[in-house]
């Protein structure tokens, strides 16, 4: 599979936000959860037709998720280290971005699943698209959804009973 490669340190994209969730699960578990979720945006039905319709540099699932070069619908691999780090990056017509996912285990046992956004939305139609998405919500609940996914495998992998999601955990 050739390397795909976008040049553009994700460093130099500003910071969008961050969104945590708590996981009951090795940090072990939670890579492999995190691979799985990630995987399954390239095969969702919403992905591929997503990033073409935004004119995505990367429409297809092809590789590994936790893999560098690999991509998924809308991003490449551009960082992967098992089992505490994943960057995505990706570029359309209205935006580059990254998205940054860390797995940092607590001395409680507990891991914590960190996921970061970094983002430009040059000219006119940048921020007007950044308005859209980020104005309205729609990433976080994106984002959250994806971090939600990987707390359920994570922990169906542990064994524990899933704590409710109704806000309270």
């Amino acid at each position: 599979m050739p390397r795909r490669i976008i040049d553009v340190p994700i460093e130099s994209l500003p910071f969008i936000d961050e969104h945590y969730v708590e996981i009951a699960a090795s940090p072990e578990q939670v890579w492999d959860a995190l691979i799985e979720v990630m995987g399954g945006v390239g095969g969702g039905r919403s992905g591929r037709p997503v990033a073409r319709a935004l004119g995505c540099a990367q429409t297809e699932a092809e590789g590994e998720p936790g893999e560098i070069g690999s991509t998924v619908p809308g991003f490449v691999v551009t960082r992967a280290i098992r089992p505490a780090l994943l960057a995505l990056m990706g570029q359309h017509r209205f935006s580059r971005y990254a998205l940054i996912f860390s797995i940092v285990e607590k001395p409680s046992g507990i891991v914590v699943l960190g996921a970061q956004t970094r983002a430009v939305f040059p000219g006119r139609r940048g921020r007007i698209y950044r308005g859209l998405v980020i104005g309205s919500r729609g990433h976080v609940v994106a984002t959250t959804s994806i971090l939600r996914s990987v707390r359920k495998r994570a922990e169906r992998a542990r064994g524990r009973p899933q704590p409710r999601d109704d806000g309270t955990d």
